[in-house]
């Protein structure tokens, strides 16, 4: 298993905001997207939200495999419509490439690589 961290940043708008956050409530969210994120591979997921940027870390197991669950989503039409009504809500961040909503983050510091006598 391991981690996997993504960030996405969404319209500086307060409205939106909120709006998206009730989306992700669990008496919104669609269950064909949370199936289709549970038969990934992917054993957890958290998005946390400081302003307008979002942080997402998703735990995963070792058959998961992004490429396979892009190719799944863009053929669920119900993960596609939760696609474009997030879209309403989310922008790009301003290093992203062309049609890349959340970007990977790179590691740079992992506590139990630390030695324990530091």
């Amino acid at each position: 298993m391991s981690w996997q961290c993504l960030a996405l940043d969404l319209r500086d708008d307060p409205a939106a905001i909120a709006e998206y956050e009730r989306w992700h409530r669990n008496e919104f969210i669609w269950p064909e997207v949370v199936r289709s994120i549970r038969e990934a591979g992917i054993l957890d997921m958290q998005i946390f939200r400081t302003a307008n940027r979002l942080v997402m870390l998703m735990r995963v197991g070792p058959a998961f495999d992004a490429g396979a669950k892009a190719k799944a989503d863009a053929a669920n039409e119900r993960v596609q419509a939760w696609e474009a009504l997030m879209s309403r809500f989310q922008q790009p961040l301003p290093w992203a490439e062309a049609g890349q909503k959340w970007v990977p983050m790179q590691r740079i510091f992992d506590l139990a690589d630390v030695p324990s006598a530091l």
